[in-house]
């Protein structure tokens, strides 16, 4: 095999909708609220949130990455959307 390869060092995201986390009933989502509530496996996945759907309340959201319409959704409702650094776990 030749040339370079960037697959080893690419970064694999779980995906949560907006719309998954819209009942919530918390102040607060994390990894390890998801990692509970069975959205994701374990709490050392990478997780990004994505804006489908609509999302109404001011929890604070705390995921590795955001879509630029998530982080526009949740600021809007009042809320935060705080993004890990890069190899920093949530624990």
């Amino acid at each position: 095999m030749r040339g370079f390869s960037n697959f080893k060092f690419r970064t694999e995201y779980s995906i949560v909708n907006l719309a998954d986390l819209e009942n919530a009933g918390v102040d607060s989502i994390d990894k390890a609220y998801l990692c509970s509530k069975g959205y994701i496996r374990s709490t050392g996945e990478s997780v990004k949130i994505l804006g489908t759907g609509e999302f109404s309340g001011a929890i604070t959201v705390i995921a590795d990455k955001f879509s630029a319409s998530a982080r526009a959704s949740i600021e809007k409702s009042g809320g935060r959307a705080i993004e890990l650094a890069m190899g920093v776990d949530s624990k």
